[in-house]
């Protein structure tokens, strides 16, 4: 039983750019992003000897950057500074089908979320991530994802709403109905 190898490359071809769009949906910024996808992908170089099974390489290393996105994240709470995101740091256009949202207002409205809801449902819309593979992830049972998900849903839509405008405007949709 001799288990296949998997290289770095193999990961950084096979996940890169499914790593960024999460790292961009935690942080909200294109510069935190790039540094938390090169973070990951350093990370599981010097740990390639931990990915025993390389069908859970995904999973993996969402686990690295969600790791790293949480350090940074309590390093700045620990160390507030002014951010520049908001001088000019525009989000891209979303190439994902169907998606009719602002994706400025869309990240604006996740970044108001605790990390605690809103990394299940990046997982879960942006990702496609099951239930079971977010309890997981996160080490919660089931029916906490599920709660956190539909809180999480909920406001997004509340959200996403009060930024449409009117009440008699066309509805606006995301790729998932929020």
């Amino acid at each position: 039983m001799g288990s296949t190898r998997i290289s770095i490359q193999q990961l950084i071809e096979a996940h890169y750019d499914a790593l960024y769009r999460y790292a961009y949906r935690l942080s909200g910024s294109n510069g935190d992003a790039d540094d938390l996808t090169q973070e990951t992908f350093g990370k599981a170089l010097t740990r390639m000897d931990q990915l025993r099974e390389p069908e859970h390489a995904k999973a993996w290393l969402f686990r690295i950057l969600r790791n790293a996105y949480l350090h940074r994240h309590r390093d700045r709470l620990r160390h507030p500074t002014v951010s520049l995101d908001s001088v000019g740091d525009l989000a891209e256009e979303s190439s994902e089908p169907g998606l009719a949202l602002d994706p400025v207002l869309l990240q604006n409205a996740l970044n108001e979320l605790e990390e605690g809801f809103r990394t299940p449902l990046i997982l879960f819309y942006f990702e496609d991530f099951s239930y079971r593979d977010i309890a997981e992830q996160m080490d919660l049972p089931i029916g906490t994802v599920m709660s956190r998900l539909a809180r999480a849903k909920s406001h997004l839509r509340q959200r996403l709403v009060a930024h449409a405008g009117v009440a008699d405007d066309e509805p606006r949709r995301s790729a998932h109905e929020l």
